[in-house]
């Protein structure tokens, strides 16, 4: 299953993620995944949301750059070497992964994996020929 995920510009100032929260929370929008790289002059922000398309809309009135952008998503057994049984799959396929982010589902002890690959038409077809486990539901 394809999930979208959206990206957030930050400049890497005191407070800058309370002012983004603080128009999410404001909008009723709820981030169910977050990850934020940085470096000592910007950040990017990566959430799903459960509604993604209201939070492009009220993070740019509230003065921020968002774009979206689809990930695959897959689910797995949380154990060691779980990750690694997956990544040796697209490893295999030639998928070349740009970045990922994982948590941990509470109800069964599954991990779900996000994964921003170039090609995804094409891992969606490694992944549909292997054991690995698209992901099958959405996220709330």
């Amino acid at each position: 299953m394809l999930v979208n995920q959206i990206a957030v510009f930050l400049e890497n100032r005191q407070g800058r993620i309370f002012e983004l929260t603080e128009a999410l929370k404001k909008a009723n929008i709820n981030m169910l995944v977050m990850s934020i790289a940085d470096t000592s002059d910007y950040g990017i922000l990566r959430a799903v949301t459960d509604d993604n398309a209201k939070a492009i809309k009220t993070l740019k009135e509230a003065g921020f750059t968002v774009n979206s952008t689809d990930l695959v998503g897959i689910e797995v057994e949380d154990r060691p070497g779980g990750l690694a049984e997956v990544l040796k799959v697209l490893y295999e396929g030639g998928i070349d992964i740009e970045y990922l982010y994982s948590f941990k589902k509470a109800n069964d002890g599954n991990a779900i994996i996000l994964f921003k690959v170039a090609n995804i038409d094409k891992t969606i077809e490694i992944i549909k020929k292997s054991e690995v486990k698209l992901l099958e539901q959405k996220l709330y």
